[in-house]
């Protein structure tokens, strides 16, 4: 009986673990079941990641290249671009990337070119698991058939499972082995199986009684915090127009030990969840005739903030009677939060965007991101690179406005407010102390 094969191989760390994609979720993954005593096999379309791996080398912050080189030395991970290895594989998690078509529709092509390769070189007694955020029911109508048109039955030749990724790109606190893991399986025995496997690595294991459960869940975490971002977007609106401080107001209203959780205003909102997964969970709700009203309202919000950053910065250039148009303005922070590398879906990108094409002659200073190209998610001005700036003294203060838009931990904020002229805060990384001792003048959300 499968069940009991895999549990067996499983409780005794003879499961060999594949998982294709080793990005932000995937190398966390798969050296996180390494480092637990399973032999692992990543698969990457990419040569130069595989080569990285193999060498013992990381290029994801929260993957130390110490442990990746121990599980490689160790004979526990190895990386391949060899799909025909997954016929070795006794269970295979696809971590792939779920973007957006321009028509903001999912783009399922990396699930399907997975399950593709998966279909091809199965063998009876896997166990698949689907990770890569995505719409309620791609796993049993999309991936469920692909299967079976191969002649294998569900619980009796495979089982099948989603479980949603849960990756905090930066944060110190909490990575996989911490975060409880939620997992579907598109049957009972799927889902018990899967929940043994993840429960080899993660402290915590919630199983639900559906992938469909799992599938919803994970678009609900990030729906709430794209909804609840993008109040708080529009709140900074309102306070600015009033004249009130809005991060005094939402540190008064946090105060409150019940009823209610805060969220900060930003430049926008990024990353490879919160801008997208909202727009999986109204896609589907479309095709059932269904109106995710809030959904809508707050995906504008949050899309059109970079604009009114923008505006902030225009109108206190016009203050100093100085156009956009050849101003020079100094970008600190494109990643999309404090710390990463990560630009996928930056605000800043779209900043930059909106600056250049209004005639400003723009920079960026980013500790973690060395150059900013035209295919990182937008296209940035007339497409030329923009190459991250020493924060130099004479960067600074020859510039006509500073917009932070991240962040970073080693930027020396005081030394900033002492030598620029203006300045556009985003993300409230000015203490009220290093304001009130600055000469510049200070526009915040």
């Amino acid at each position: 009986m499968i069940k009991v094969d895999l549990e067996r191989l499983i409780s005794e760390k003879k499961a060999l673990i594949g998982v294709i994609g080793l990005g932000y979720v995937g190398l966390p993954l798969i050296v996180e079941f390494a480092l637990k005593g399973f032999n692992t096999v990543g698969f990457e379309v990419d040569e130069t990641k595989a080569a990285e791996i193999n060498a013992g080398r990381s290029y994801i912050v929260d993957v130390t290249a110490d442990d990746v080189a121990k599980c490689v030395s160790g004979s526990k991970l190895t990386a391949t671009t060899d799909f025909t290895r997954l016929n070795e594989c006794d269970a295979i998690i696809i971590c792939v990337p779920t973007p957006l078509r321009k028509t903001k529709d999912p783009d399922m092509s990396y699930i399907l070119k997975a399950g593709g390769e998966i279909q091809k070189f199965m063998r009876s007694g896997q166990l698949v698991i689907l990770e890569s955020t995505t719409y309620p029911g791609t796993t049993d109508e999309v991936l469920l058939p692909m299967f079976e048109k191969q002649g294998f039955k569900l619980d009796e030749d495979f089982l099948l499972a989603f479980s949603p990724e849960r990756v905090d790109p930066g944060n110190p606190q909490f990575q996989t082995h911490n975060i409880p893991k939620v997992v579907g399986g598109v049957s009972a025995d799927s889902t018990d199986v899967a929940a043994m496997l993840y429960g080899q690595i993660v402290g915590q294991v919630f199983p639900v009684t559906s992938a469909r459960v799992a599938e919803a869940a994970k678009l609900w975490e990030n729906t709430f915090r794209a909804i609840n971002i993008g109040m708080a977007n529009e709140m900074a609106k309102l306070c600015n127009a009033l004249g009130i401080d809005t991060w005094e107001v939402v540190s008064a209203a946090a105060t409150k030990p019940f009823g209610f959780m805060p969220f900060f205003p930003g430049p926008g909102i990024g990353g490879h969840c919160i801008p997208l997964d909202p727009h999986y969970l109204s896609w589907k709700a479309r095709q059932h005739g269904f109106d995710s009203q809030f959904i809508s309202l707050a995906e504008q919000v949050n899309s059109n903030m970079p604009a009114y950053v923008v505006e902030l910065a225009s109108t206190a250039l016009n203050d100093a009677r100085k156009a956009v148009n050849g101003s020079k303005i100094l970008i600190l922070g494109v990643a999309y939060k404090k710390d990463i590398d990560d630009m996928r879906e930056s605000p800043a990108l779209s900043i930059i965007d909106l600056l250049r094409a209004d005639g400003a002659d723009v920079f960026y200073h980013d500790p973690f991101v060395p150059q900013v190209t035209f295919d990182h998610a937008y296209t940035i001005g007339d497409g030329e690179p923009l190459y991250n700036k020493e924060l130099t003294d004479e960067l600074i203060s020859g510039s006509d406005c500073v917009i932070i838009c991240t962040e970073h931990s080693p930027v020396d904020y005081g030394r900033v407010c002492e030598l620029a002229s203006l300045i556009v805060d985003t993300r409230n990384a000015l203490s009220a102390e290093t304001r009130n001792g600055s000469k510049a003048k200070i526009v915040r959300l």
